[in-house]
């Protein structure tokens, strides 16, 4: 009988209700935003539809029902222009999440907190900083819906369904990311051999063009039609799952780090066991030396930046 607020009614917050009502997960879905009007239309838009899908009660409301919420989904915030990236966001949206963060935590300070608005990475960090909520009850979406981007894209040039592929883009939710080339593999077989199986003539720079189209991915979109929302409310109902159904299953969500690889202080995604109280352990990956120093350089320009914030 779960209860999920989310924080945000633009296109991800919205899509991301719309999807979690559609899963049966929760009993309980509750729209908050700034602009009271598209929260209240877009929580009577999906109750008429309530009778199509399992029992579900969706209403708009303010920070006062997120009280006993399992879960609350932070969508909320500047959203991303044609040309600008991620961490162009991160002044506007760390003062809107100072607001919001204090405001929750006074009514709600046992939930555990899901990030969705970009930079994530850093908004994640700056929540968990604010918060003072024990570790592992604040994570990002972090570059869950990179990997899938990841798996997609490998699944086309191998004719091989995505569920088969395994691959984790890790580090930064944006430019500074890496793909886990040294691991990826299909049913088991390392990506190289199964290149060498598989008969079919690759490119030699095949491997860049997939991991440039997983990087320009965001941009491709919002140039064509202005924003992103159906694949990350996917990637958001996929954690909810997990979360909620006490899974231990394994995603590239975000969190702050404690020491992987050398590095503290800054939040970033690296494959990690999420149940029921949120992250339950991070994985270090048998990396090689290359994507170790790349996960390095990632670390460093978020950490740059958190340090100009004031937190």
């Amino acid at each position: 009988m779960s209860k999920i607020s989310v924080i945000g009614s633009g296109f991800v917050g919205a899509t991301t209700a719309y999807t979690l009502a559609l899963s049966g997960i929760a009993k309980t879905i509750v729209l908050i935003d700034i602009n009271k009007d598209k929260a209240e239309g877009d929580a009577l838009d999906i109750s008429h539809g309530v009778p199509f899908i399992s029992p579900v009660e969706v209403y708009a409301g303010d920070y006062g029902d997120t009280v006993g919420s399992d879960i609350i989904i932070i969508t909320a915030g500047a959203a991303q222009k044609p040309g600008e990236t991620r961490l162009d966001l991160v002044k506007k949206n760390t003062m809107i999440f100072k607001d919001i963060v204090a405001k929750l935590i006074k009514v709600n300070d046992t939930a555990i907190y899901l990030i969705v608005t970009n930079p994530v990475d850093i908004l994640t960090y700056v929540t968990y900083k604010i918060s003072g909520l024990p570790y592992g009850r604040v994570l990002g979406s972090g570059t869950v819906l990179d990997s899938a981007r990841f798996r997609y894209l490998l699944s086309k040039h191998c004719n091989i369904d995505p569920r088969n592929i395994h691959g984790y883009i890790i580090g930064e939710h944006g430019d500074s990311e890496l793909a886990a080339w040294s691991i990826t593999n299909i049913a088991g077989i390392p990506i190289d051999n199964y290149c060498n199986l598989c008969g079919k003539v690759c490119e030699k720079d095949f491997r860049e063009e997939i991991f440039n189209n997983v990087v320009r991915a965001a941009y491709t979109i919002i140039e064509k039609k202005g924003a992103t929302y159906y694949a990350v409310a996917l990637a958001v109902r996929r954690i909810v799952e997990a979360i909620l159904r006490d899974e231990n299953s394994i995603l590239t969500v975000s969190s702050p780090l404690t020491g992987q690889y050398g590095v503290t202080d800054v939040a970033l995604s690296l494959p990690s066991v999420v149940g029921r109280n949120g992250i339950v352990n991070i994985l270090e990956l048998p990396l090689s030396q290359e994507e170790i120093a790349a996960f390095r350089r990632s670390a460093e320009i978020i950490k740059s930046v958190i340090q100009e914030l004031d937190i």
